[in-house]
Protein backbone atom coordinates (compact mmCIF):
# COMPACT_ATOMS: atom_id res chain seq x y z
CA UNK A 1 0.00 0.00 0.00
CA UNK A 2 2.52 2.52 1.13
CA UNK A 3 4.44 1.50 -2.21
CA UNK A 4 1.59 2.22 -4.31
CA UNK A 5 1.00 5.38 -2.67
CA UNK A 6 4.70 6.40 -3.47
CA UNK A 7 4.47 5.55 -7.05
CA UNK A 8 1.46 7.35 -7.60
CA UNK A 9 3.30 10.23 -6.26
CA UNK A 10 5.67 10.39 -7.90
CA UNK A 11 3.32 9.66 -11.05
CA UNK A 12 2.02 12.91 -10.27
CA UNK A 13 5.22 14.75 -9.84
CA UNK A 14 6.67 13.77 -12.99
CA UNK A 15 3.23 14.98 -14.79
CA UNK A 16 3.62 17.92 -13.48
CA UNK A 17 7.46 18.27 -15.10
CA UNK A 18 8.54 18.55 -11.54
CA UNK A 19 10.23 15.60 -11.64
CA UNK A 20 13.57 16.74 -11.08
CA UNK A 21 12.87 19.05 -8.17
CA UNK A 22 15.32 18.26 -4.82
CA UNK A 23 12.96 16.16 -2.81
CA UNK A 24 16.16 15.32 -0.67
CA UNK A 25 16.96 18.61 0.06
CA UNK A 26 14.08 18.37 3.14
CA UNK A 27 16.30 15.78 5.25
CA UNK A 28 18.14 17.28 7.60
CA UNK A 29 21.05 15.72 8.71
CA UNK A 30 24.39 16.34 10.77
CA UNK A 31 27.67 16.66 9.19
CA UNK A 32 30.73 14.48 11.28
CA UNK A 33 32.24 18.28 11.90
CA UNK A 34 28.78 18.89 14.19
CA UNK A 35 28.55 15.30 15.70
CA UNK A 36 31.78 16.32 17.08
CA UNK A 37 30.38 19.46 18.29
CA UNK A 38 27.42 18.21 19.74
CA UNK A 39 29.06 15.22 21.41
CA UNK A 40 31.98 17.58 22.59
CA UNK A 41 29.06 19.41 24.52
CA UNK A 42 26.44 16.73 25.08
CA UNK A 43 29.57 14.76 27.05
CA UNK A 44 30.47 18.36 29.74
CA UNK A 45 30.75 18.01 32.94
CA UNK A 46 30.85 20.18 35.90
CA UNK A 47 33.60 20.85 37.89
CA UNK A 48 32.87 17.93 40.38
CA UNK A 49 32.80 15.49 37.43
CA UNK A 50 29.35 15.07 36.84
CA UNK A 51 27.33 15.56 33.66
CA UNK A 52 25.90 18.81 32.63
CA UNK A 53 23.31 17.07 30.46
CA UNK A 54 21.63 13.69 31.98
CA UNK A 55 21.33 10.95 29.82
CA UNK A 56 23.24 12.28 27.39
CA UNK A 57 24.87 9.25 26.19
CA UNK A 58 21.16 8.39 24.87
CA UNK A 59 21.56 10.48 21.86
CA UNK A 60 24.57 8.76 20.60
CA UNK A 61 22.93 5.64 21.20
CA UNK A 62 20.14 7.11 18.55
CA UNK A 63 22.44 7.92 16.43
CA UNK A 64 24.58 4.85 16.11
CA UNK A 65 20.74 2.96 15.84
CA UNK A 66 18.33 5.19 13.99
CA UNK A 67 15.79 4.42 16.77
CA UNK A 68 12.58 7.12 16.65
CA UNK A 69 12.63 9.25 20.23
CA UNK A 70 9.43 6.57 21.52
CA UNK A 71 11.78 3.10 20.86
CA UNK A 72 14.65 4.57 22.33
CA UNK A 73 12.85 5.37 25.55
CA UNK A 74 11.15 2.39 25.45
CA UNK A 75 13.35 -0.41 26.18
CA UNK A 76 13.91 -1.80 29.63
CA UNK A 77 17.33 -3.09 30.38
CA UNK A 78 16.22 -6.48 30.15
CA UNK A 79 15.69 -6.00 26.50
CA UNK A 80 19.49 -5.52 25.39
CA UNK A 81 21.50 -8.37 25.35
CA UNK A 82 25.05 -6.96 25.09
CA UNK A 83 26.47 -10.25 24.64
CA UNK A 84 25.08 -10.57 21.19
CA UNK A 85 24.63 -6.72 20.70
CA UNK A 86 21.18 -6.29 20.00
CA UNK A 87 18.30 -4.46 21.21
CA UNK A 88 14.80 -6.06 21.11
CA UNK A 89 12.26 -3.12 20.87
CA UNK A 90 9.25 -4.38 22.48
CA UNK A 91 7.53 -1.53 23.30
CA UNK A 92 7.53 2.48 22.58
CA UNK A 93 7.14 5.12 24.71
CA UNK A 94 4.72 8.71 24.44
CA UNK A 95 3.00 11.51 25.76
CA UNK A 96 -0.85 11.97 25.39
CA UNK A 97 -3.12 14.57 26.71
CA UNK A 98 -5.15 13.31 30.30
CA UNK A 99 -8.55 12.30 29.80
CA UNK A 100 -10.96 11.31 32.65
CA UNK A 101 -13.65 9.50 30.36
CA UNK A 102 -14.54 11.36 27.15
CA UNK A 103 -13.29 14.83 28.35
CA UNK A 104 -9.28 15.68 28.59
CA UNK A 105 -7.99 17.54 31.41
CA UNK A 106 -5.24 19.25 31.71
CA UNK A 107 -1.65 17.95 31.51
CA UNK A 108 -0.10 15.66 29.70
CA UNK A 109 1.48 12.24 30.67
CA UNK A 110 3.19 8.98 29.45
CA UNK A 111 1.95 6.31 28.03
CA UNK A 112 3.75 2.87 27.69
CA UNK A 113 2.37 1.18 24.36
CA UNK A 114 2.81 -0.79 21.48
CA UNK A 115 5.40 0.14 19.13
CA UNK A 116 4.60 2.46 15.62
CA UNK A 117 3.69 -0.47 13.27
CA UNK A 118 4.60 -4.23 13.26
CA UNK A 119 7.73 -3.34 11.51
CA UNK A 120 8.89 -1.65 14.26
CA UNK A 121 8.84 -4.32 16.40
CA UNK A 122 12.61 -5.71 15.81
CA UNK A 123 15.77 -6.43 17.09
CA UNK A 124 18.36 -3.63 16.45
CA UNK A 125 21.51 -4.02 16.29
CA UNK A 126 24.62 -2.92 18.68
CA UNK A 127 27.85 -1.46 16.91
CA UNK A 128 30.68 -0.53 19.45
CA UNK A 129 29.67 3.49 19.52
CA UNK A 130 25.65 1.94 20.75
CA UNK A 131 27.46 -0.71 23.19
CA UNK A 132 29.87 2.41 24.85
CA UNK A 133 26.53 4.66 24.95
CA UNK A 134 24.46 1.78 26.99
CA UNK A 135 26.86 1.61 29.27
CA UNK A 136 27.46 5.19 30.00
CA UNK A 137 24.23 5.04 30.59
CA UNK A 138 24.30 2.35 33.13
CA UNK A 139 26.86 3.76 34.26
CA UNK A 140 24.56 6.80 35.43
CA UNK A 141 21.91 5.88 36.23
CA UNK A 142 20.55 1.89 36.77
CA UNK A 143 17.43 0.96 38.60
CA UNK A 144 17.57 -3.24 37.69
CA UNK A 145 16.99 -4.80 34.88
CA UNK A 146 12.82 -4.14 34.92
CA UNK A 147 13.67 -0.75 34.62
CA UNK A 148 14.43 1.74 31.91
CA UNK A 149 17.76 1.73 30.49
CA UNK A 150 16.52 6.21 30.19
CA UNK A 151 14.75 6.64 33.05
CA UNK A 152 14.01 9.44 34.71
CA UNK A 153 15.59 9.90 38.46
CA UNK A 154 12.97 7.82 39.93
CA UNK A 155 13.65 4.69 37.43
CA UNK A 156 10.59 5.06 35.67
CA UNK A 157 9.61 6.27 32.16
CA UNK A 158 11.33 9.42 30.87
CA UNK A 159 9.33 12.24 29.49
CA UNK A 160 9.42 12.51 25.79
CA UNK A 161 9.11 16.51 25.97
CA UNK A 162 11.96 16.58 28.46
CA UNK A 163 14.42 14.51 26.13
CA UNK A 164 13.72 16.47 23.78
CA UNK A 165 14.71 19.96 25.45
CA UNK A 166 17.68 18.72 26.66
CA UNK A 167 18.71 17.74 23.50
CA UNK A 168 17.88 21.55 22.65
CA UNK A 169 19.82 22.88 25.35
CA UNK A 170 22.32 20.80 24.25
CA UNK A 171 22.56 22.22 20.13
CA UNK A 172 21.92 25.50 21.53
CA UNK A 173 25.44 25.75 23.75
CA UNK A 174 27.15 23.66 20.83
CA UNK A 175 26.30 26.91 18.60
CA UNK A 176 24.54 24.76 16.24
CA UNK A 177 21.41 24.70 14.23
CA UNK A 178 17.95 23.67 15.83
CA UNK A 179 16.55 20.87 14.60
CA UNK A 180 14.21 17.97 15.53
CA UNK A 181 15.71 14.67 17.21
CA UNK A 182 14.65 12.82 13.65
CA UNK A 183 18.01 14.22 12.57
CA UNK A 184 19.85 11.51 14.11
CA UNK A 185 18.09 9.02 12.64
CA UNK A 186 18.11 10.85 9.09
CA UNK A 187 22.18 11.02 9.67
CA UNK A 188 22.18 6.68 10.38
CA UNK A 189 20.04 6.18 7.55
CA UNK A 190 22.10 8.74 5.03
CA UNK A 191 25.66 7.01 6.18
CA UNK A 192 24.55 3.91 6.04
CA UNK A 193 22.97 4.05 1.91
CA UNK A 194 25.56 6.56 0.93
CA UNK A 195 28.46 4.71 2.72
CA UNK A 196 31.57 5.25 4.96
CA UNK A 197 34.57 5.74 3.34
CA UNK A 198 37.37 3.12 4.54
CA UNK A 199 41.03 3.34 5.51
CA UNK A 200 41.84 1.74 2.21
CA UNK A 201 39.44 3.99 0.08
CA UNK A 202 37.16 1.87 -0.50
CA UNK A 203 33.24 3.00 0.23
CA UNK A 204 31.23 0.28 3.02
CA UNK A 205 27.40 1.22 2.39
CA UNK A 206 24.24 -1.06 2.91
CA UNK A 207 21.45 -1.64 0.43
CA UNK A 208 18.12 0.96 0.93
CA UNK A 209 16.32 -2.74 2.06
CA UNK A 210 18.56 -3.16 4.83
CA UNK A 211 18.73 0.23 6.17
CA UNK A 212 14.65 -0.20 5.94
CA UNK A 213 14.87 -3.58 7.90
CA UNK A 214 16.99 -1.31 10.23
CA UNK A 215 14.94 1.31 10.80
CA UNK A 216 11.27 -0.49 10.99
CA UNK A 217 9.98 0.88 7.66
CA UNK A 218 7.72 -1.53 5.40
CA UNK A 219 9.17 -0.72 2.05
CA UNK A 220 12.65 0.64 1.39
CA UNK A 221 10.89 3.49 -0.83
CA UNK A 222 9.97 5.36 2.70
CA UNK A 223 13.54 4.81 3.23
CA UNK A 224 15.12 6.50 0.15
CA UNK A 225 12.71 9.00 -0.23
CA UNK A 226 12.66 10.88 3.46
CA UNK A 227 15.18 9.73 5.35
CA UNK A 228 18.29 9.28 3.06
CA UNK A 229 20.02 12.78 1.85
CA UNK A 230 21.93 11.88 -1.40
CA UNK A 231 26.01 12.84 -1.69
CA UNK A 232 26.91 12.50 -5.22
CA UNK A 233 30.19 13.66 -4.55
CA UNK A 234 31.35 10.37 -3.09
CA UNK A 235 30.65 8.83 -6.98
CA UNK A 236 33.70 10.99 -7.75
CA UNK A 237 36.00 8.58 -9.83
CA UNK A 238 33.70 5.70 -9.03
CA UNK A 239 32.96 5.13 -13.14
CA UNK A 240 36.79 4.66 -13.62
CA UNK A 241 37.56 1.46 -15.14
CA UNK A 242 34.11 1.17 -16.41
CA UNK A 243 34.91 2.48 -19.93
CA UNK A 244 33.37 1.96 -23.18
Amino acid sequence: MAAALIIKKLNFIASQGKEDLPIFETVSISTPDEIVKFKAEALRIWGNGTRIYQQAAAYTLMLNTGLRTGEALGPLNSDIDLENQVIHLQRGVKEVFRREGTESTSGREVKIGKLKSTSSKRDVPLNQAAVDAILDLRAERYFGEDTPLISDEHGGYTRPVNFRKRYYRILEAAGLEQRGLHTLRHTFATNLVNGVKQPDGTIRALSPRQVADLLGHSTSEITELYYVKKDTSRLAGITAGFEL
